[in-house]
């Protein structure tokens, strides 16, 4: 009886811990320590007043027999762990589902690969449960899909139930998704790829933003001081009264705001427009406040300052902010909509389009519209502007050693038309013919404003898609009086109106099954 009360009560404190997402151990566990760590802190606490509980944890317990050692706290937590999956495949039975797939390196710099389960339970709620992590030799896509799989056979799980995958392309792993698809749709036709709305859409940047760190590096240095914060917002401020007094700003609520530039590591690509931005109408202050770093700061700041100064008086710098503001401007408008609760996949679908047509009006027809912005920013700001046909010299390079290329060549091929190709070739990787008809095909059975999206042979349509669930037979039978049968109920049946989206229509089915 002891020993079970003594497990008991550890047991409950880690799933405590673990549940609240607490560190179990402390820095120093000896008795002699005054914060033994959460676990044992709390099982001290528990203990104190309850007689039944004190008597037989901690230090009135035999030594041997604690429950408390690093060894007990690691298997009292696999077994929660284990015990919360088998309820979870229990939940997803024979049914089908979809994995999530995301990967990140831990503090020794070993890849990890996690999965997540995306299910309908049986009371028609769509579930996501974390399955487990898994360390992966490399991210290639061979081996990525091998773990997958034997994540899911370790735990009862096919490869042949998949209906759906999805994964972060800002991950290490996003140069490997399409490799990754293409293996799991060979094995199971049925397992299409669906973007995840919650990822941002203008992950491709990041390769020319590692021509760009002079952003974050110049974010780092200003912003990593308040006076020097502070020394912007004089700056800014003395130049707003300036265009006030010209006539160059309005005057009224919400104008003329404080500007400022967020850390990168603070957010994510889709408020890096905001912050591109607002560099391009507080870069004279920003200039300003370089030239005082450059000659007040300390011995490092200043070095920093000078070699950032040299980069963002550069044309390749004002070329690149310029291009990556107009390329932001879409992506980071479509990644927002997207990210919406209430919005539509109709309407999603048709953003989606938008932003492609929108992307490759750009790359088409964009380039003298953006070198007209750059060299007006130029001028603005006294800059030095590049003859296009001169030769390219990057910045910090020998001449001799640089391949002979000309401005226009660099600019508008190397770097104009290839970014634009990247990004529409990333989002027609995320939204391809198929994925795309299979979303409108879905929408189909949306119940908002009385079933008014219903369309029978999208729905028709949208059973080809799964031979596995939808035989000839069935679609025939569909195709004759269920589907028809179907709407019928959906509009004159009581408890079917005035349902929201697809997930509610979901629940109330199993309900009246």
């Amino acid at each position: 009886m002891d020993y079970k009360t003594r497990l008991q009560a550890s047991i409950d404190w880690i799933r405590h811990c673990v549940r609240q997402s607490h560190a179990l151990r402390g820095h120093d566990e000896s008795e002699s320590s005054k914060n033994r760590g959460n676990f044992i802190e709390l099982l001290k606490f528990h203990a104190r007043g309850r007689q039944d509980v004190e008597r037989v944890v901690l230090k009135n317990a035999p030594k041997n027999l604690q429950m408390t050692s690093l060894d007990i706290q690691k298997d009292i937590v696999h077994a929660i762990a284990s015990e919360i999956t088998k309820e979870i495949i229990c939940d997803i039975g024979d049914d089908v589902f979809s994995i999530l797939v995301d990967e990140a390196r831990d503090t020794s710099i070993k890849e990890q690969m996690a999965i997540v389960l995306r299910y309908v339970n049986e009371e028609g709620y769509v579930m996501e449960r974390f399955l487990g992590i898994a360390h992966v030799a490399d991210i290639k896509a061979l081996t990525l899909k091998m773990e997958i799989e034997s994540m899911l056979v370790t735990n009862g799980l096919s490869l042949s139930k998949i209906r759906g995958q999805g994964y972060d392309g800002a991950s290490n792993m996003s140069g490997e998704i399409n490799g990754l698809k293409t293996l799991i749709l060979e094995e199971n036709s049925s397992a299409y790829y669906v973007h995840c709305f919650v990822h941002q859409l203008q992950l491709t940047l990041v390769a020319v933003a590692r021509h760009h760190g002079a952003v974050s590096d110049l974010i780092n240095l200003v912003g990593g001081s308040s006076k020097r914060t502070d020394k912007i917002g004089e700056c800014q401020a003395a130049k707003v009264v300036e265009a006030l007094c010209r006539g160059e700003l309005e005057t009224g609520r919400g104008l003329n705001q404080e500007l400022g530039l967020k850390r990168h590591c603070d957010t994510r690509w889709g408020s890096h427009f905001d912050t591109l931005l607002n560099l391009t109408r507080i870069y004279s202050s920003l200039i300003e406040c370089l030239d005082i770093i450059r000659w007040e700061g300390n011995s490092d700041a200043k070095a920093d300052a000078s070699c950032l100064l040299r980069l963002v008086k550069n044309f390749d710098f004002v070329f690149i902010l310029k291009m990556m503001i107009g390329v932001l401007s879409i992506t980071s408008e479509l990644s927002s909509t997207l990210q919406r609760k209430d919005q539509d996949i109709v309407n999603a679908m048709h953003l989606v389009r938008g932003a492609k047509f929108r992307l490759q009006e750009m790359r088409d027809k964009g380039w003298d519209s953006l070198l007209d912005s750059v060299f007006s920013f130029c001028n603005k700001e006294s800059l030095p502007i590049v003859n296009m046909d001169d030769l390219y010299f990057p910045l910090g390079r020998l001449r001799r050693k640089s391949q002979e290329i000309t401005n226009l060549h660099h600019y508008k091929v190397e770097l104009f038309y290839i970014v634009g190709d990247m990004q529409l070739q990333e989002l027609n990787s995320r939204f391809d013919e198929i994925n795309t008809e299979l979303l409108c095909c879905v929408a189909c059975l949306n119940p908002d404003d009385s079933f008014a999206d219903f369309d029978k042979e999208k729905l028709l349509k949208l059973a080809t898609f799964y031979p596995n669930e939808f035989s000839k037979y069935d679609i025939s039978h569909l195709d004759l009086h269920q589907l028809d049968a179907y709407i019928f109920d959906m509009k004159t049946v009581e408890r079917f109106v005035g349902l929201k989206g697809i997930a509610e229509l979901s629940r109330e089915m199993v309900v009246s099954k």
